[in-house]
Order: C-alpha cells, then structure tokens, then sequence
C-alpha cells in the first residue's frame, strides 16, 4: 500500500498527477519490479484504472500484462488481475450510463482494435486457452470472460487460431461440465460465440457430446420453465443445428428429438406463463422448426418428421395449439412449428387431419384454425400462420386436397355443421379483403398439381341470392373479379384461376365460354393504368396466356389462332409480353419466391403465393413464345401433342395392365403360402394319424396274441400262464441287457488294445531318446516306471474283464435253461408251484448279478477315465521329452558345425604357416620342422626319466 500511496501522491504530495502518468508508471513497475507483491499490488492498480482510462490502459499496459500472463503462471492473484484488467480494455460490456450516443461507434472500434493487437500474436490466444484449462477460479473465470470478448469483437480470426490450435475446442468444451454454475454459464455464452457462422467448429463441438451436456442442464434447469440458462443453452443449439446437415443428422440419430419431447408438457392450467417462460418456448419452438426446415435436404427433414411423430412430439404440438391460455405469440409460433412438421409427410398429414378441438361438438383442428384465418379480427401473424398450416397439409398430400374439395361439392354438403370448403367460400365471397386473397390462395393449394379435382371444383353451385338461380363457383370469381374491387381481392382471384385453368383443358373450356370474361381481360391489359394496376395487368396477361396454351379448340369463336389475333389487334403481341413481365419483376413476387412460409411486414404486401411464384416461373416462357407461334406451328404442336397424348395413353395403359398383373400375382403368391402352410399342417396331421393307426394296430395285434392264448388253454391254468408271460418278458429284457453288456465289452477291449499299443509307442520312443539324450534319462525313467504302473492296471482291467466274461456266459447258460423250461409246456398242474419257485429264485439271482455287473462296469467307467487321465498326463511328458530332444539334436548339429569351422580354420593356418617356413627357409632362417619340434621334446622327456631313475 506504501508504493500506491508514493505513486497515486497522498493530500499534502501538491498536486497529483494525471492519469496516463500514473499509468506509466503503474507499467514501468510491473515490467522493473522484481518482488512479485510490488507486481501483483501493480497489476491491480492498473486494474483499478482500466474502465476509467481504458485507452490509456490499452496502448501502454497491454504489452506488460501479456508478458505476466507469459512470466507470473504460479501465481493466480496476478493472473486473475490481469485478465481482468484486459478484459476491462477489450469488451465494449459497459455500463449505458458511461456510454454517450455520439462515442458508442468509436468503442466499439476501440475494443475491435485492442482485440486485433492481442491476437496479432497467435501464441497469445493459445496462451489464454491453456489457462482456462486451469481449475482456480480467479484463473478460469475471467479467461473465459475475456475470450468471449475477443470473440465477439473480430470473431472469425480467433475461431480460426482456436480451430488450428492442438485441442482448442476440446479443452473449451470441459467448461459445460465445471461444477460452479457461474463458469458453466459463462462457458455456454463463450461456446455461442465461437459457434456462430463456423461448420467446422460446430462439427467438432457437436462431437464432443454437446448435444448430451446441453440436454442435461435445460433438463436440470426445469425445461421451459427454467431461466436465462435455458435460454443460452436453446441460443447454443441453435447454433449448432441451423444450417448444418450433418449435425442435425447426428442429432436425430442419437435419438435426441425424443428427449425434446418434454419441453412441450406444459399442463393443463397454463397459468403464470412468465416472459423467461415464453422465451424459452418460443426458441424450443424455433429448434424443432430448424430440424424440419423446407430449406433442409428432402431426405433428412422426412426422418425428423418421422421421428418427431413417433415419439409424440408432433401429439405434444398439437395439444398446445387446440389448449386454451396460451400467449398469442406462442401459439403463432406453435401453428409455424406444426406446420413444418407435417409439411410433405404423409403420415403425420394424416394425423393432423384426425386430431379434433376440444369443443363440444367436437370440430376438426383445421376447421378451427380456417375459421381463425377468415375472422379479420384475429392478428395478422397469426392468420399469416394458419395459412401456412393450411398450405403445409396440402402439399403433396392429394388425399387431404380431395377431403377439401369434397365438402364442397354438392353430395357431401352437410347443413349441420360448418366444413372447410364452406369457410373458404365464405371468406373468399367477404368484405375484407385479406381473407379474400387468404381463402384463394387455400383454394388455390388444395388445386396445387391435381387435374381431377380442377375438374370436380367445376361443379361446385353457389347460391348468390335468394330467387336468383345459382352460379357456378367459377362464374362467381369473374363476376368479382370485374366488379372492380380492391387490388388485393383481384390478384387473389386471378392466382386461383390461373392455378385452376393450368393444364386443365375443360376448366378452360367453361371459362371462355362466358362471352364476358376474354373482353375484360384484354380491357383490362391494354388500358395504361398506375403503378398499382401494373401487377393486376400482368395477371389478366397470365390468365389470358393460359386461355390460348391450355385452348383444346373446342369452341369455334375462342381458338387459339382467334385469340392470337385478337391479342395483335387490341393489345398487341410486345404490349401483351411487356405486361406479363410485370409479375417477375415486382418486388413482392421476388420475396414470395424466397421461402414457402408467407412472411409479410403489413397486410398491404400480402400479394404473391410461393407456389404461385412457381407457376409464373413455369408459364411465363411458354406463353410469350406461344404467342408469337403461327397457325401452322400451332398445327404441328398439336399433332406432337396428340401423338405424346397417344403414347402416353399408351404407357399409362402397359403401366395399368403390369399393375394389375403385379397384384395378381401378389395374391396368388399369397394363395400359394396359405396353400403351403394348409398342406404341412395336413401331412402334419396325416404322419400323426398315420402313427396312431399303428400304434391301434399294435395294440389290437397284442389284444389278439392274448386272446388266442387264452382260447388254448384252460381257466385253471390262467396264474401259470401270467407267470410264464412274466417270465417271458424278463427274458427277453435280459436278453437285451447281456447284448448291451457284450457291445460294452468289445468296446473296453478295443479301447485296451489301442491304450497298448499307445504304450508300446511310447516305449520305443523313451527308448531312442534313452539313448541319443543323456540329460534326459530321470525324466524317462520317470515316464517308464508310471507306463509301467500303467501296464499293471491294464493287466487288473484285463483279469477283471474276463471275470465279467465268465459271468456272462454263465448267464447265458441260465438264460438257455429258462428258454427250454418256457418251450416245454407243464404235463400237470402240480408242476406250477415249483416252476414258479424256480423262476423267482432265478428272478433274483439274475437281479443280483445284474446290479453287481452294473457296479463293476461302473467302477471300469471310472477306471477307463482316470486311465485317459493318465495317458494326457504321459503324452504331455512325451511332448516335453520331444522338445528337449530336438533341443539337444539342434545343439549338436550346431557343435558339428563349429567344429567342421574350427578344422576349415586350422587347415588354412597350416597352410599359411608352411608357406612362410618355405620363405624363411628361402632367406636362409633355420627353422625347425614340427616333427623335429615334437622328437626333440620326445628326447628330452626320455632323458629326464632316466635321470629320475638314477636317482
């Protein structure tokens, strides 16, 4: 506080210096002071300063503050001040009352321009990433705060540094789950900035399970009735989905829409809606809208209406737009969201045509909302939204365009109760013209690229007055439409007649059949009207033009070549194309073409139908270069048209027949499979009838065979014979069981003889190895003594079989005797009583040997499996025996080979070593030989053993 008192001067240090000194020398402290105190009591000052003096703070600190960030990192006081005191310099956040109107410009370049010097380095913003990333609070916090700034002031420059820098975004996207709610709030606002107008950032974002985290804090917040958070995190979304295919394709399969759901919920009461409340809704609004947008590819809006339906979130829309209570701002928004949701889907199309208002009648939810866009007393929006709705279940959707048409037809008009074609009619026959042009433009959809219901709307009969008889519906616009009434009714009408005429050769047909109506239009085109009158001018020109292209010729004074003529004398052909070029080039014909949804600022730019704009697109081109087309043109086009007609016919009619044939065949393909399944439950039921049968004759075979024996013999033999049937019967079981116990022998012995000749093998192979292997003999003599522990258990198996083979035979003998004690039949009946005495002693005798048997097969079962235990054990033995021999074999062969390399060596040497003798020899060296070497050597051993023995 000492250095602030000596910088800042006290009362009695005269008179204090200014600002930008105080600055200087608040600077030239922090880049001298080598006390971090004095720094960071410096740092602060500056701080202090930078709202006052933010320029002065700006040109002179900003290269010192930077350097503290670089330098001071372990310490999070000074950090945290000189973020601060940064972000005081760059962000143009400041409070309105420090803000005068004539200098808000010039901030706003300040803050762009400190903002451009701080990012000329790249390394500074990568330096401001890595201390978000720090955990402190006085740390993070005013990081996040002071990038945040940045971004907004020169945001594609520092989303580019971010995007390049090694994980930029990743480290950014660990703010949303920081536990303390101000940095995560803040880190929602950061990652708005940084989203905005960048795919590639918005990808990478998106991928980081964005999507979950934001999901999860709306959710904790409380939906649409959470606060400001909700509204950040709903901004955020936006960001991320609007205009971006590939995010919203990662959105709807992540199943994300179905959690959209309970935003929606929003009770029965709908009371308290708080201005945070319609906020939030209307942006949740606004986010179903961004995944189903016309503008989006066709494919991907189709899987989220489809998704939206089945997971009720479309039934959830529904629901608010028929519920009492709800702010007009938010049922206009809810009426635009539905409308997008059912929009070319047929399915949900078909749901919205189901859904009722909660009214007693009950009434369809379209005929609520038609009687809404027809009361001029209800908002302009929200009957701009209606229309929409209404153009939205129409399109594409010819099944919704025939229920319309219908109720207006005259068999299916129901006096009871209002329909939708009646509030159109209604509406287009008012005094206010907004809902003339409304209900002609509806009408006009419910035409949109369907001839047969051009035609069927020709029927329609209309009661004008009572008395007079009534007109038809298209006699009745004309009528209207040269009554001269205001400017919006007329284009409205001429939009639904040149919609209706378009490619219906019969609607043009009855049109020109009023004498009346071809001189209005050219009238109406050749009379020099004001710049109002223009548009109406070039719509009659339309009209006319679809008169001539659609004319089938079929009325003598109205053919095309009359027409043409008529035109050239009252109007001329240059005239007729001038006018008809005034639709394209209106003003308000090139905003209608923009989008499909009827957005207008007032009621009086009401005029031009998106579709209609189309239509005009299509039409215009054709119309002037038919008219200046002569009759022999004319001729020839015809002829094309009836030959196209012609193969058309044609085709339609192959596709017809292939049609047919390809439901025939589907049904007998079906017939075939009910067929099939028929004729396998009957083989089912024959094969199950077949074994009954066999087994009834079984059964009355058995009753026959007793019943002759009891015919032979007589009643007071009855107990013997049931005794000589038991008998029988054990016999023949015994006979069964002596086979299984043979097959269980031969198969013992089997698997004997191959356990010895797998012992013999492993004999001879212990063998071998005994003698090429020395390192291995206690593991062999190991491997011998427990083959021979096997051998012996052999030999027990061997002993004890052939005890079982006495018993067996022994058996069979007994069996043998029983066999001819049953084919000898008894002389008296004093007999019985011993036979059967006998019979149950052998009865329990063979019943005892049975069970013995049983047990010793048993006890070999569990022999034979500790047997193969055993030879798993020897063979893995053998395996390692095996190992360690080709172990031992591949060590010897490498000593052979050394050696073999050891003698090649020596000989080599020999070789040189006799060479150089040889020349040594030559220079006249003595050199001894080896053998004279080895004689000598020889001779002097000799002589040192006979002086040992002298001694």
């Amino acid at each position: 506080m000492n250095f602030l008192r000596g910088v800042m001067g006290g009362p009695s240090a005269g008179p204090q210096p200014s600002g930008a000194d105080t600055i200087q020398k608040l600077c030239d402290r922090v880049a001298s002071s080598t006390l971090l105190d004095d720094r960071r009591d410096a740092v602060r000052a500056l701080k202090s300063l930078s709202k006052k003096y933010r320029l002065e703070v700006g040109i002179q600190a900003m290269e010192h503050l930077i350097h503290v960030l670089q330098t001071d990192r372990s310490d999070s006081e000074i950090i945290g001040y000189a973020l601060d005191t940064l972000y005081n310099v760059i962000s143009n956040d400041l409070e309105e009352e420090e803000q005068e109107e004539n200098s808000a410009k010039q901030v706003d370049d300040l803050g762009s321009q400190f903002t451009e010097i701080f990012i000329k380095q790249q390394e500074n913003v990568t330096l401001l990433l890595t201390l978000v990333e720090e955990f402190d609070f006085h740390v993070r916090w005013p990081g996040v705060k002071l990038l945040t700034s940045l971004l907004k002031q020169q945001g594609p420059q520092v989303q580019q540094i971010i995007l390049v820098s090694p994980m930029g975004v990743s480290r950014l996207m660990d703010l949303l789950a920081d536990s303390r709610e101000v940095i995560r709030n803040d880190g929602v606002l950061l990652l708005q900035q940084l989203t905005k107008s960048n795919a590639a950032i918005q990808k990478i974002v998106a991928f980081e399970n964005a999507f979950e985290r934001l999901l999860d804090i709306i959710t904790e917040e409380g939906n649409s009735d959470g606060g400001i958070v909700v509204e950040d995190c709903l901004l955020l979304l936006q960001n991320l989905l609007k205009n971006n295919n590939s995010n919203q394709n990662f959105f709807k399969e992540g199943s994300y829409i179905q959690r959209m759901k309970p935003w929606f919920e929003v009770g029965d009461d709908n009371c308290g809606w708080s201005a945070q409340k319609v906020t939030n809704l209307h942006l949740m609004l606004q986010l179903v809208r961004v995944l189903v947008s016309p503008t989006n590819p066709p494919g991907a809006t189709s899987s989220c209406q489809k998704a939206m339906f089945h997971c009720g979130l479309l039934q959830q829309l529904c629901t608010i737009l028929m519920a009492t209570g709800v702010p007009a701002d938010i049922l206009t928004e809810t009426i635009n969201t539905v409308s997008e949701v059912i929009r070319g889907c047929q399915t949900n199309q078909d749901y919205f045509a189901s859904v009722n208002a909660p009214s007693n009648p009950p009434r369809p939810a379209i005929v609520v909302l038609l009687m809404s866009m027809v009361n001029e007393r209800q908002p302009f929006v929200l009957r701009c939204a209606v229309l929409y709705c209404f153009q939205c279940f129409l399109y594409k959707n010819q099944k919704g365009q025939g229920e319309i048409v219908s109720t207006l037809l005259p068999s299916t008009i129901d006096g009871n109760s209002v329909s939708a074609g009646q509030l159109l009619c209604g509406g287009l026959f008012s005094t206010d013209s907004l809902s003339n042009w409304c209900a002609a433009v509806a009408l006009a959809h419910a035409l949109q690229e369907n001839a047969t219901l051009k035609e069927q709307l020709l029927r329609v009969q209309l009661a004008t007055s009572i008395g007079n008889p009534p007109v038809s519906l298209l006699q009745q616009c004309t009528n209207i439409l040269s009554q001269g009434s205001k400017v919006q009714t007329r284009v409205g009408l001429l939009m639904l007649l040149c919609t209706w005429l378009s490619n219906c050769s019969i609607a043009v047909t009855h049109f020109l059949h009023n004498p009346a109506n071809v001189p209005f239009l050219t009238g109406q085109i050749a009379e020099n009207l004001g710049e109002e009158e223009q548009l109406v001018q070039g719509l009659c020109a339309l009209l006319l033009g679809i008169s001539i292209y659609y004319n089938d010729n079929s009325l003598e004074n109205y053919r095309k070549e009359k027409l043409k003529q008529l035109i050239e004398k009252r109007i001329g052909r240059e005239n007729f194309v001038e006018k008809l070029g005034f639709i394209s080039k209106h003003e308000l014909y090139s905003r209608a073409a923009q989008k499909p949804q009827p957005s207008f600022s007032s009621p009086d730019h009401m005029m031009f139908d998106h579709e209609f704009t189309k239509l005009v697109k299509e039409l215009e081109g054709v119309i002037s270069k038919a008219i200046y087309k002569s009759s022999e043109e004319d001729k020839k086009e015809e002829e094309v048209k009836k030959t196209l007609e012609q193969h058309d016919n044609i085709v339609t009619h192959y596709k017809k027949v292939i049609r047919e044939q390809d439901q025939e065949l589907e049904e007998l393909k079906q017939q075939i499979n009910t067929l099939t399944s028929q004729n396998e439950q009957l083989q089912a039921t024959v094969t199950q009838q077949v074994s009954q049968i066999q087994q009834h004759k079984d059964q009355y075979n058995l009753l026959k065979v007793q019943l002759g024996k009891d015919t032979q013999h007589h009643n007071s033999h009855s107990d013997t014979f049931q005794m000589n049937g038991i008998q029988t019967e054990e016999v023949s079981k015994l006979k069964e069981e002596l086979e299984e116990w043979k097959n269980k022998h031969e198969l013992l012995q089997g698997q004997l003889r191959e356990k010895d000749s797998v012992i013999e093998k492993l004999n001879s192979s212990q063998l071998e190895m005994g003698t090429t292997e020395q390192s291995s003999q206690t593991s062999k003599s190991g491997g011998l003594e427990h083959n021979s522990e096997l051998q012996k258990e052999l030999e027990m198996l061997r002993s004890q079989i052939q005890l079982q083979s006495a018993e067996i035979s022994k058996l069979q003998k007994e069996n043998q005797k029983l066999q001819v004690m049953n084919a000898t039949p008894d002389p008296v009946l004093g007999d019985s009583g011993a036979t059967a005495a006998t019979s149950s002693e052998l009865e329990a005798r063979l019943e005892q040997e049975i069970k013995e048997l049983k047990s010793e097969v048993k006890a070999l079962s569990e022999e034979k499996e500790s047997l193969k235990q055993q030879l798993d054990s020897s063979s893995s033995t053998v395996a390692i025996l095996q190992d360690e021999k080709s172990k031992l074999q591949r060590e010897v062969a490498e000593s052979k080979k050394e050696q073999d390399d050891l003698l090649v060596l020596l000989a080599d040497q020999d070789q040189k070593i006799s060479a150089l003798k040889i020349k040594l020899k030559d220079l006249g060296v003595p050199v001894e030989d080896e053998d004279d070497i080895e004689s000598g050597d020889q001779g002097d051993e000799d002589e040192d053993g006979d002086e040992e023995e002298q001694d």
